[in-house]
């Protein structure tokens, strides 16, 4: 059996950004059942020397929109990156999923061959498409949905393993 690089990559950044919407939906709810102020989670990091919530959204669905673009050979849609609330992070993650969307199998067969070069922890790397998605963009991508997650749980939103799963 042969699984497609769209398998593994745009339906996969689909339903982890549709249960990731879901998780950022229930912080919000909770925010105000709680009578939080929403800024509390969205400023919100794990370490002072790591990112806050809207960036570990931001980066993620950067990725999440940059490794299919890159390897069906598109330009990679650019983001400002200014969100700073909820709606607009939902908004965010809607208009990368539409993104995905815009993408089929046909467009992404071969690009496990196709040469990606990109700059990496400040160097310039060159890999194939395959490598890139398994050792690159995937791990980066879950890194920050579960940073994100972490970041909600860790300030007492009720989350578990299958809201994070998108169950």
């Amino acid at each position: 059996m042969t699984i497609s690089m769209y398998d593994i990559s745009v339906a996969v950044f689909s339903a982890r950004l549709k249960a990731l919407d879901s998780v950022l939906a229930l912080a919000e709810q909770n925010a105000a059942d709680r009578k939080i102020d929403p800024q509390v989670f969205l400023s919100a990091r794990l370490a002072p020397d790591m990112f806050a919530l809207t960036r570990q959204v931001q980066i993620a669905t950067d990725h999440a929109k940059g490794a299919p673009s890159r390897l069906a050979g598109r330009e990679v849609p650019k983001y400002e990156d200014n969100e700073s609330s909820f709606e607009e992070l939902h908004a965010r993650i809607a208009k990368t999923l539409d993104h995905l969307a815009s993408f089929s199998a046909a467009d992404l067969d071969g690009s496990e061959e196709r040469t990606i070069e990109l700059r990496l922890a400040g160097r310039e790397v060159s890999m194939s498409g395959l490598q890139y998605l398994l050792h690159a963009a995937m791990p980066n991508f879950y890194f920050h949905i579960t940073t994100a997650y972490d970041i909600l749980r860790h300030n007492g939103v009720p989350l578990g393993k299958a809201t994070f799963l998108g169950r």
